[in-house]
């Protein structure tokens, strides 16, 4: 990722990745309503939530309150709950929902119409339908989340 904002500015970062999933969901897909916009939306979301927990772990480093970052985002997950329990359990959760479901084998639906949409198949969580009405649900979470973060950054 590639960004013009300051090198610190990782909320900044997370606001860009939601605008560009607020052009896919409202431009893109109502043009092109295909699974691969739907597939971007949900990587957008994903690297969004992925700055965040990036950006408040390198804080965390810079004030000494962990002594390195884990390479791993399995593990940067892991380290944010336990470093701040509770604050951040949601935007987690639903970032390694997230990516269970980018990661899924799949199959497309309905491509090209309105109700496009592909079936993730999931160990996990089983068969999870993601189509325009999901993906939107998702973004407004991702907002919400977005919302309390900076709330809580205070």
């Amino acid at each position: 990722m590639i960004y013009d904002l300051e090198e610190g500015d990782y909320l900044g970062q997370a606001r860009e990745e939601l605008k560009r999933v607020d052009h896919l969901i409202f431009v893109s897909l109502k043009y092109t309503r295909t699974v691969d916009v739907l597939k971007s939306v949900l990587t957008r979301l994903i690297n969004c939530f992925e700055c965040i927990i990036n950006g408040v772990l390198n804080d965390a480093y810079e004030q000494k309150k962990i002594k390195e970052v884990p390479p791993a985002i399995i593990k940067k997950c892991s380290a944010l709950k336990e470093l701040y329990p509770g604050k951040y359990d949601e935007l987690v959760n639903f970032f390694i929902f997230l990516r269970k479901v980018s990661k899924a084998e799949y199959e497309k639906l309905s491509e090209y119409r309105r109700p496009v949409a592909f079936i993730a198949h999931t160990e996990d969580e089983g068969n999870i339908d993601v189509n325009i009405d999901v993906v939107t649900e998702y973004y407004r979470k991702a907002q919400k989340i977005m919302e309390e973060i900076i709330e809580k950054k205070l």
